[in-house]
């Protein structure tokens, strides 16, 4: 099996999941994230095997599943915000708990750690946030179109990308981090990603046009300057996959790359015009 092969059918199967699990209810969506963030922050924390480095793996996913998890409580059961509180001593006790491991790189511990929080789970629980925007009124009702109109765009903009890259990519886009990636590539992602915007507009027509081609022009740029940063991050510790999870892919942080900056991006646009309308 070859590897484009490969990578299609764990694709498909991929899509199939998430869209599955999404439109199922919110509980099956609930699952999906939480499943997201554990294998995310699993995969994150293992980077740094092979270094010095040792941030506090269980503690950094507990608050970043807690975090996820009051999240959609307070949808769910409308359990009041304010229990996010909670999270306030378990970061801090990333730091009272480093002052005991004995490890010879304690800032760079902590730091990660906190980062495998922020990087990871603040933007997958932001992501699902997407669902409780209906007719650009945040609340408690699961409305899956703008969450799975935020995907299609996503896709659009990766499938693009790959194959314009592959076909007419010359010109280098950002050699330093990721040599692969191309202009061409860069733009042809660009373009399927707002037609996919203009057809998310026929399909989920309770938000108009100029914000479906506002919300996929973010998830275009900001996913593309998401996957040049995990990128980053890979090429600083000289490792090629994140994980070998999914075949054809490499690991769940590659084939989510593009969500952790994109989806804090979309929500903030999202919740300032649900303000200002």
């Amino acid at each position: 099996m070859t590897n484009l092969t490969e990578r299609i059918l764990t694709s498909v199967v991929f899509v199939v999941v998430l869209l599955g699990a999404i439109i199922q209810s919110e509980y099956a969506s609930s699952i999906l994230f939480f499943g997201m963030i554990l294998l995310c922050q699993r995969e994150f924390y293992a980077f740094f095997k092979p270094t010095k480095v040792k941030p506090q793996r269980n503690i950094g996913m507990i608050a970043g599943l807690l975090f996820f998890t009051i999240s959609v409580l307070s949808k769910i059961i409308n359990l009041n915000l304010d229990v996010m509180v909670l999270l306030v001593p378990i970061v801090f006790i990333i730091f009272i708990v480093e002052l005991y491991r004995n490890r010879p790189q304690p800032i760079p511990n902590i730091a990660n750690t906190l980062l495998g929080i922020i990087y990871i789970a603040v933007p997958i629980t932001l992501l699902h946030e997407l669902a409780y925007f209906k007719d650009l009124s945040y609340g408690n009702t699961y409305s899956y179109e703008i969450l799975i109109g935020y995907f299609f765009v996503l896709w659009a903009n990766d499938t693009g990308a790959y194959f314009v890259g592959r076909s007419l990519g010359r010109n280098k886009l950002f050699p330093r981090i990721s040599p692969k990636k191309t202009w061409e590539g860069s733009i042809g992602g660009a373009i399927s990603g707002l037609a996919i915007g203009y057809v998310n507009s026929l399909m989920f027509p309770t938000i108009s046009l100029t914000l479906w081609l506002s919300i996929a022009a973010i998830v275009v740029l900001f996913g593309s300057l998401g996957d040049l940063v995990e990128s980053l991050f890979k090429r600083s510790l000289d490792i090629k996959d994140s994980g070998k999870l999914l075949p054809g892919h490499g690991g769940v942080l590659d084939r989510f790359d593009g969500i952790f900056i994109s989806a804090p991006m979309v929500y903030t646009f999202l919740k300032l015009v649900s303000i200002w309308q």
